[in-house]
């Protein structure tokens, strides 16, 4: 049994290898809107690949098989509430089933708001986020992208973050002196954190980036179903109607906002499965990942270069 295991996990190894490149830094001249830390602020990541203190941003590109991409790319937003990224289930994970369809992967290693080593943490994420986006796409010939097929997924705080970037995208928190555009293409929401209102509000996610007593204008900022406008990326969004841990409500809202402005939006809601399955709804036998994969044919992202 030991054998057999061990060559299974040669096997995935190489796998691995194959299609991931090393880790890009976002920043090789100087991470912005960063501070020296007074106490020791070293990044770990645990036994579940849940990854703490960033403080070097990163993506990590996964290519798809030869012959097989067809130009368009993601990038990846693993949740956590802004306190942990889970970097395997929502990540890696995710990644490696983007490239079965031909879809050229980043898994994004953004920094976690912390008062210790940035000067307004409510910008550290997004800036990260924004970053990776205006990177790939100036970067899209070198890694076989069309720039015009650049979209962005988020799972649960990651969702928050990326409904951030495709809300925020003519707010930019970085420099930008190329006028490179930093609207993603398209937005694919997984149990996302929408709102910091009180009612629905995830309030770990809220406390994190925004602190204990944010301002009215702060919760309604990064409140992003309030940040809906007719040219917000089209959204796919998927939830369960009995996540206890980020309700329902938020991919609701998000969607009514996306019609109200008649943006292109498809919402899948679970009758059962909580809060943070990746992949894999344990609860149902559907797939939201072939229903995703169908959305981004439907939408003209999977039609080749």
């Amino acid at each position: 049994m030991k054998i057999i295991l061990s060559v299974f996990v040669l096997i995935i190894s190489a796998t691995i290898a194959n299609s991931q490149e090393k880790p890009v830094p976002l920043y090789p001249n100087g991470v912005p809107n960063s501070k020296t830390a007074l106490v020791p602020y070293v990044e770990r990541t645990d036994s579940n690949f849940h990854i703490t203190k960033v403080s070097q941003p990163t993506i990590t590109p996964y290519l798809p098989a030869k012959g097989k991409a067809n130009g368009t790319a993601i990038i990846v937003c693993p949740g956590g509430g802004y306190a942990v990224l889970a970097s395997a289930h929502e990540g890696t994970a995710i990644a490696q089933e983007f490239n079965k369809i031909g879809v050229t992967a980043f898994v994004l290693k953004y920094r976690l708001p912390s008062d210790d080593i940035m000067p307004d943490k409510a910008i550290g994420p997004l800036q990260d986020a924004q970053t990776a986006i205006q990177m790939v796409r100036k970067r899209a010939a070198e890694w076989g992208i069309d720039p015009n097929k650049i979209g962005i997924i988020g799972f649960s705080a990651g969702g928050h973050l990326a409904s951030t970037v495709g809300t925020h995208f003519d707010k930019p928190v970085i420099e930008n002196k190329e006028n490179i555009s930093l609207r993603p293409d398209f937005m694919m929401l997984i149990y996302p954190v929408i709102t910091f209102t009180d009612r629905f509000a995830h309030t770990g996610s809220r406390k994190n980036l925004i602190g204990v007593s944010p301002s009215t204008v702060q919760v309604e900022l990064y409140s992003n179903e309030l940040q809906v406008r007719a040219n917000t990326p089209p959204t796919f969004l998927v939830h369960a109607q009995d996540d206890k841990t980020v309700p329902v409500q938020n991919s609701i809202m998000f969607y009514d906002a996306l019609v109200k402005y008649r943006v292109k939006g498809e919402l899948h809601v679970f009758q059962e499965g909580g809060h943070g399955f990746g992949l894999n709804n344990p609860k149902n036998k559907d797939k939201w990942f072939d229903w995703a994969t169908n959305w981004l044919d439907e939408n003209g992202f999977l039609k080749g270069k």
